[in-house]
């Protein structure tokens, strides 16, 4: 074969190789990435956008990491089901995900909530560690397979404010017969000071604080509060909400039609709903600072739990979780593991973060900031 020949020759092979290659490229690649849509019923309104958000902010990144293959369309809350029946429907298939939070449904079972936030357990960072490396995704999602459910944290709120109030509250005197809106478990352990705890939704809270009929709401924090104008109305702003140092906000997912998503598939759901996870908390640290000036500006008054009401709370949280442990084995194998990891990570807290956090809000304090 002579010189000229063996080079057409082998590039018009190599040609018909890439050629060929391309080819089958696409198919391959399609059949990594099938079509899927799921729906999401969200546990919140648009309006409360942070939240509400995070389920778009996933939906968003698995679209774009599969070519518009894999699709979660995300309701608000009301749109398909209510939103405290989020998990439900998911349970049930009526849909295949929820974004929503545990402690709504601690009523059913209270285990459901330790996957959310309990009174006096664990700031974000710290919850934060103990789901993702402490075994407290693995431990919650023991249980929710009883519900038919996998789930993977998406979102955090931060440690969040203790309430609006329409009078002081320095005593734990002060605090019998108040009239509050809180939820869930911390109203049981509230009750126990004499806290008279109320259900509403968050539309029905302000005319509630106006007319009287409440004495005091609580509800998130600086941002979302703002929207609600609850300055106006009951202008003490106690902090900090002690029953939710760090809730976690759940993606739950029907555990049938998570099983049968391809391993890449679960593999970036799993990344995606832990960079919305992340993504939350940083939102809230950044529209806190500026919401928390407003509200000053217009009214709100800064106030701390007396130390006595927070001691008088913590020993009453202990009570309830001495008798829930007592009869729920679900419910203490994993609050036993959330009180041992809270011991060391209040042990670490405050050798370097508390002191150089410290350090540095006395310079704030002293305008040198």
């Amino acid at each position: 074969m002579d010189r000229r020949s063996f080079i057409r020759k082998a590039g018009t092979t190599g040609a018909g190789a890439v050629a060929a290659s391309a080819a089958l490229a696409a198919p391959a690649i399609a059949q990594t990435n099938p079509k899927i849509t799921w729906r999401m019923a969200s546990s919140f309104p648009k309006s409360l956008d942070t939240i509400y958000g995070g389920a778009e902010v996933l939906s968003k990144m698995l679209s774009e990491a599969t070519d518009g293959n894999f699709q979660i369309q995300v309701f608000a809350a009301g749109e398909l089901v209510p939103g405290l029946q989020a998990a439900d429907a998911t349970s049930a298939g009526t849909v295949e995900a929820a974004h929503t939070v545990g402690y709504y449904y601690w009523g059913k079972d209270p285990t459901w909530a330790l996957g959310a936030d309990v009174p006096f357990a664990l700031n974000a960072r710290g919850r934060n560690a103990w789901q993702y490396h402490g075994g407290g995704i693995d431990l919650f999602n023991e249980f929710l397979d009883k519900q038919g459910l996998f789930g993977l944290p998406g979102g955090n709120t931060g440690t969040q404010m203790g309430g609006w109030f329409r009078k002081e509250i320095n005593t734990l005197e002060d605090m019998k017969g108040l009239k509050m809106r809180i939820g869930g478990f911390a109203g049981k352990v509230v009750e126990k000071l004499g806290v008279v705890p109320q259900q509403l939704a968050g539309g029905d809270i302000y005319p509630a604080l106006e007319k009287g009929t409440i004495d005091a709401a609580e509800w998130v924090g600086p941002y979302d509060d703002e929207k609600l104008g609850f300055q106006k109305v009951a202008p003490y702003y106690y902090y900090p909400g002690w029953w939710e140092g760090g809730p976690t906000v759940h993606f739950m997912f029907n555990k049938a039609k998570h099983e049968e998503l391809p391993a890449t598939y679960k593999s970036l759901l799993r990344t995606a709903c832990q960079a919305a996870d992340a993504n939350m908390l940083q939102k809230y640290d950044h529209l806190n600072p500026t919401a928390v000036k407003s509200l000053v500006a217009n009214g709100a008054q800064l106030r701390p739990f007396s130390q006595e009401i927070l001691s008088a709370c913590f020993d009453a949280a202990n009570e309830v979780y001495a008798e829930m442990t007592a009869s729920n084995a679900d419910f203490k194998k994993i609050w036993d593991s959330i009180v041992a990891f809270r011991k060391d990570h209040y042990l670490w807290a405050q050798v370097a973060e508390y002191n150089f956090d410290t350090f540095m809000m006395i310079q704030q304090r002293s305008n040198k900031l």
